[in-house]
């Protein structure tokens, strides 16, 4: 067995039929044709911290209600890029951007998009929980609705939906009333999930959300995503490049700012196009 053969022989959940994992290495590598097919897509993105020049032209499809990973060493800007495809990145001082970000063919800069409509279609969970502290589990599902200045018809039936959508219904629904900050740092993520989920997002962003949690709490997240994957298009950034192989159809490899190349995922850690990634996904650096 070779070295990239060996990466990649680890317990894999069986997430997807192979039908689902077609397309052609050409269409992969074409973001102007993938692009077609997108629920959103990036057109020579670059973003600085300052003077920093963290993102390099990156265009990228991501496809409709599919998973696709980012992966790469640490500060290669997997967690910039997320981070411009709602805005969240703007809002950093001396943070800056240059490129198209489209959302269903329209791009989110203009002055048309309201940032914060944004942000409820194109939802974030961050790397570690973050529910509201003092907010009960019930009010933590409904935190984005009352920031927005909003009231859902039904408070109780989105509750319920949202934690269900989130696999933690069974866990917590006899106790609503408790304290977000409560729960186990894997329900608590899941809480943050349920919150995201309840604003009811087209898009979902993910920026490492099982890196704080524990075996069992990262199976339970990861089954989460591929569930939603059903549903909604998802983005996320993780450094466990068996995690990548496990939850998504596609990945994208980002190295020192550039996107190096992105394909299917079975297609991009058995048959990398590039030497780097080669090396990245077999262990000679990162």
């Amino acid at each position: 067995m070779n070295a990239l053969s060996s990466t990649l022989a680890m317990p894999r959940l069986d997430l997807h039929d192979s039908a689902s994992l077609l397309v052609s290495d050409q269409e992969a590598q074409s973001p102007a044709r993938a692009s077609q097919s997108a629920k959103m897509a990036t057109e020579n993105l670059s973003a600085w911290f300052g003077k920093n020049k963290i993102l390099k032209e990156i265009s990228l499809p991501i496809r409709e209600k599919r998973v696709t990973a980012l992966i790469g060493p640490s500060g290669c800007g997997k967690s910039t890029y997320i981070r411009c495809l709602n805005r969240l990145h703007e809002v950093i001082p001396g943070a800056r951007m240059e490129g198209r970000v489209l959302l269903d063919g329209q791009d989110v800069y203009t002055r048309a998009m309201d940032p914060v409509a944004l942000r409820r279609r194109v939802g974030m969970v961050f790397q570690r929980p973050n529910p509201f502290p003092t907010l009960s589990i019930r009010d933590n599902v409904l935190a984005g609705w009352k920031l927005a200045g909003m009231r859902p018809e039904r408070p109780d039936d989105l509750v319920e939906r949202s934690l269900r959508q989130a696999a933690l219904w069974d866990e917590v629904k006899d106790v609503l009333n408790r304290s977000g900050t409560s729960l186990s740092g894997g329900q608590q993520q899941r809480l943050c999930i349920a919150r995201a989920l309840a604003l009811e997002p087209e898009v979902l962003l993910m920026d490492e959300p099982c890196s704080a949690l524990d075996p069992i709490a990262t199976a339970k997240v990861e089954e989460l995503i591929h569930q939603l994957g059903e549903k909604y298009t998802i983005v996320i950034v993780t450094h466990s490049m068996q995690q990548a192989a496990r939850v998504s159809h596609y990945t994208a490899f980002l190295y020192l700012g550039d996107l190096v190349e992105c394909n299917t995922t079975d297609a991009l850690f058995t048959r990398p196009a590039d030497r780097r990634t080669e090396d990245y996904i077999t262990g000679r650096f990162g």
